[in-house]
């Protein structure tokens, strides 16, 4: 099954494009060859953009106090697993402690080093990374790769308690809805949402059927189209039934 996600507010979108970023740092970092570790730094300016276009700390702050509100009130009802509980209780605890000591702006260390801002303002640049342009950085890539890695995690190190938070606020939203399983008639499917407020919108689709959504969403009506690619990958309409799951998720 292919999981496709469709977020319903410019919030969740920053957190998922972020996520999409960390994950990518994280394959990128631990890898050994000069030009796989200029991939991890230049994911790192990425996240930082995105990051910086919102109070995202703030945020992410307030809504981990909400969701342990919320979780709190279920201490008293036998039927949850009050073990489970307490240790996403546990969890929730110990990123908002870490996001609160977090000092400053996100990523300012990285904005208040001259070095790496002059090899962000090439990075932006087709090839402007050569190493007739930024000499110092084309011998810093000839250091050994654990010495690389050691400098690229310190540089990220400030950014860890953000991608904590929204990876665990993100777990948590995704495991607020329950999947059920819907039929798109002639690759075709509208749903209406009557006003309900969701945060996030979850399908998946058998892989083998070559099926791909592309999803329209607001708080009144869901509309989901399926198309497929021929030979030249550009999207067509696909007139046939398409079973899939779909999840509807908020806090």
């Amino acid at each position: 099954m292919i999981v496709y996600e469709y977020p319903f507010n410019e919030r969740i979108r920053t957190l998922l494009r972020l996520e999409d970023l960390y994950e990518k740092f994280k394959f990128f970092v631990k890898q050994e060859h000069p030009l796989q570790h200029h991939v991890a730094l230049a994911t790192i300016f990425d996240m930082l953009e995105v990051a910086g276009r919102a109070d995202l700390k703030s945020d992410l702050l307030q809504e981990l106090e909400r969701q342990k509100q919320s979780l709190l009130a279920y201490r008293s009802n036998p039927a949850v697993a009050a073990e489970t509980l307490d240790a996403v209780l546990s969890e929730l605890d110990a990123v908002s402690k870490e996001l609160v000591t977090a000092q400053g702006k996100t990523g300012q260390n990285v904005r208040d080093n001259e070095w790496l801002m002059s090899i962000r303002g090439r990075t932006v640049m087709p090839g402007g990374a050569c190493e007739f342009d930024l000499p110092s950085y084309h011998a810093w890539q000839r250091r050994p790769a654990e010495q690389r890695q050691a400098d690229i995690q310190g540089w990220f190190a400030p950014l860890a308690p953000v991608c904590d938070a929204l990876s665990l606020v993100l777990r948590l939203l995704r495991n607020s809805g329950t999947p059920v399983s819907m039929k798109a008639a002639s690759g075709s499917y509208q749903q209406m949402l009557q006003g309900k407020v969701y945060q996030m919108l979850r399908l998946s689709v058998d892989e083998a059927s070559g099926a791909i959504p592309e999803i329209s969403a607001n708080k009144y009506m869901l509309w989901v189209r399926f198309t497929t690619q021929g030979g030249d990958l550009k999207p067509k309409p696909l007139e046939e039934d398409v079973p899939f799951e779909l999840t509807l998720c908020n806090f």
